[in-house]
């Protein structure tokens, strides 16, 4: 199964997608964490004002290390943001802010989305640890006793990391569309600010498209196999 050129192949199409999506990432962020804006007001301060203006004062903003290890922590109700993001008073920094807070308007607001992300995070967890292992054992099984169940079985647990991957785009659409709504109506950045921003963002968009697609080639490749062995043996 592992010598089977076809399977290298999407392998290969899904790392590379991934090696493209956040080269590309990086680097709009560091062209934009170059340019400050005109407001002075860094990541930090733009974020507890986003939360302030939509009545939200449960949150805790924090400094967290790392570069791009921005997230929004629902359990904790906690806004963590990277260090040249917290300090920072430049667009990239206001725009990966404003999209973080998006995600803490959206819990609050009870997305439908988002608490369908959080609540299936368990799930594929658990399929994407034992999916692929239980998908090649039953290959091995098929081979001896002519049975594909296991396999099958497998790729239902590998599906749930395809699911959680398809469900994150518009979670991450979503908190960038409110990001960039906040900005404008707010006034803290304007013009081409605006547009750096928006092109960080997207350039931030593309490393989640990248993974559900690279877990969708897989599994359509898993479930095109397993089919093609279930009729050869039929």
């Amino acid at each position: 199964m592992l010598l089977d050129p076809f399977y290298w192949l999407i392998f290969g199409i899904g790392l590379l997608l991934s090696l493209w999506a956040s080269a590309r990432v990086k680097g709009t962020f560091a062209r934009y964490a170059q340019v400050r804006s005109r407001s002075g007001i860094s990541g930090a301060q733009v974020a507890r004002a986003i939360l302030q203006a939509n009545g939200i004062h449960d949150v805790a903003v924090e400094p967290v290390q790392g570069t791009l290890t921005d997230h929004y922590d629902p359990s904790s109700k906690t806004l963590r943001l990277s260090e040249p993001v917290y300090h920072s008073d430049s667009v990239a920094a206001v725009g990966v802010a404003a999209h973080e807070v998006g995600h803490a308007i959206q819990h609050a607001t009870r997305y439908g989305a988002l608490q369908f992300r959080s609540a299936w995070v368990p799930i594929a967890g658990f399929g994407s640890g034992l999916g692929e292992i239980l998908i090649l054992i039953g290959l091995g099984m098929a081979a001896v006793s002519g049975s594909t169940i296991l396999a099958w079985v497998g790729l239902m647990l590998f599906a749930t990391t395809t699911v959680f991957t398809l469900v994150t785009l518009p979670v991450e659409f979503d908190a960038s569309r409110r990001a960039m709504a906040t900005l404008q109506q707010s006034g803290v950045l304007v013009g081409e600010e605006l547009d750096g921003a928006r092109t960080v963002l997207n350039a931030a968009a593309l490393t989640y498209v990248a993974a559900a697609a690279a877990s969708l080639l897989q599994l359509l490749y898993w479930g095109l196999h397993l089919l093609a062995l279930q009729n050869r043996d039929d």
